[in-house]
């Protein structure tokens, strides 16, 4: 599942503009004192879309300064 959504320009473009919009608004939430943020991942069958865009948008914003990043999957046990 995970190298068909990376084949995907859809799914490409998709993570691409989320992640330069979360790069965007995590700095803004730490300047103003904000503790957490919740972003949250859906799809019809969870457990391989959500699971795969999850953990690409955590491997896309790890190393943000100020920011530590979790990803909780609610419906499996997967890393």
């Amino acid at each position: 599942m995970v190298r068909y959504l990376q084949r995907s320009p859809v799914t490409r473009e998709f993570l691409s503009r989320t992640l330069d919009l979360l790069r965007f608004l995590i700095p803004q939430y730490v300047d103003e004192g904000k503790r957490y943020l919740t972003i949250a991942v859906g799809c019809t069958g969870g457990r391989h879309r959500s699971v795969a865009v999850a953990n690409a948008l955590r491997r896309g914003l790890v190393g943000l300064s100020g920011v530590r990043v979790r990803v909780q999957h609610r419906d499996v046990d997967v890393d």
